[in-house]
């Protein structure tokens, strides 16, 4: 395969590895919290305040892979 070739298919890989593990992380965070809210209900606005805090921090690395395998594909 061509080098152009090779370099969209690692772009391509690459951004779909950063959405699928943002989904799971978000989906883990998403289930602890909804666990600590079934168990504690009266801590319920701490354990969202945290959860979002978190899915904010994730989204926001997950934002960054998916620039850097864009920057990739417009490298030399």
């Amino acid at each position: 395969m061509e080098l152009v070739a090779l370099k969209y298919l690692a772009a391509g890989l690459g951004a779909g590895l950063v959405v699928i593990g943002a989904a799971f992380g978000l989906g883990k965070i998403g289930n602890a919290a909804l666990e600590g809210i079934a168990r504690q209900p009266e801590a319920s606005s701490e354990l969202r305040g945290a959860m979002i805090l978190i899915a904010v921090l994730l989204e926001g690395a997950s934002v960054i892979g998916l620039a850097v395998c864009m920057l990739a594909l417009f490298v030399k």
